[in-house]
């Protein structure tokens, strides 16, 4: 797996991840619960990852809509 994306904005984590489901890329988010280990701040940066031979395609897809 690659990382694609990396942010702290919940909101840019779901529209990329709804942008790739919708062009039938799976993905994945990293870091999802480390608010459990922050104390609920938000300020660790949470991941979203691609298989690595969708990489090339979903950067191209985050890029066209304007995300990262």
């Amino acid at each position: 797996m690659r990382e694609l994306l990396r942010t702290t904005d919940p909101l840019t984590i779901a529209r990329a991840m709804d942008l790739l489901d919708g062009e039938g890329i799976a993905c994945f988010e990293f870091d999802r619960h480390m608010s459990v280990l922050e104390g609920s701040l938000g300020i660790l940066p949470r991941r979203l990852m691609v298989a690595d031979r969708d990489h090339f395609i979903a950067s191209a897809v985050l890029r066209e809509a304007g995300i990262g």
